[in-house]
């Protein structure tokens, strides 16, 4: 299992305020990458190193179910955790988990998680790579108070 600190695209903050996100409707997907993002990238296009589709992993990624929880006005969003598995010669390497909305027009970039140099290669069939956005299940992606 691998969690890494969350790492917030500059533009979403201004893609919430303008209602971008539906939470409860849209499809949130996290692709692969092997070189850092900007944090001024906008959309999905943006990340020009995303692993292409064999191996066990398919270009455009992988979705996360969203949940949302309000406690006393401060409101959680989390999201379910997201296992990869390689087959034949697996696939890699990659040191970035990138979440962007998959429904949004443009496909705008919502934050990355970097797992350190000098990255993850599955290098065969049925090892694995887990992806949770914290130690929780689902994981919260962000709160908000």
């Amino acid at each position: 299992m691998a969690t890494s600190a969350w790492n917030k695209f500059d533009d979403f903050s201004e893609q919430l305020v303008r209602g971008v996100h539906d939470f409860d409707a849209d499809t949130f997907k996290v692709v692969l990458a092997s070189s850092a993002p900007s944090a001024t990238n906008t959309q999905l296009s943006n990340i020009t190193s995303q692993l292409s589709t064999g191996g066990g992993y398919t270009s455009g990624g992988e979705t996360t179910t969203i949940s949302i929880a309000e406690v006393s006005g401060t409101t959680t969003v989390s999201g379910t955790e997201i296992v990869w598995t390689g087959t034949g010669a697996g696939f890699g390497p990659f040191q970035y988990a990138v979440l962007y909305n998959d429904t949004a027009t443009g496909d705008p970039l919502i934050a990355w998680f970097d797992y350190g140099s000098p990255g993850i290669t599955l290098v065969g069939a049925g090892e694995t790579f887990t992806l949770r956005f914290s130690t929780t299940s689902p994981g919260t992606m962000f709160t908000l108070v």
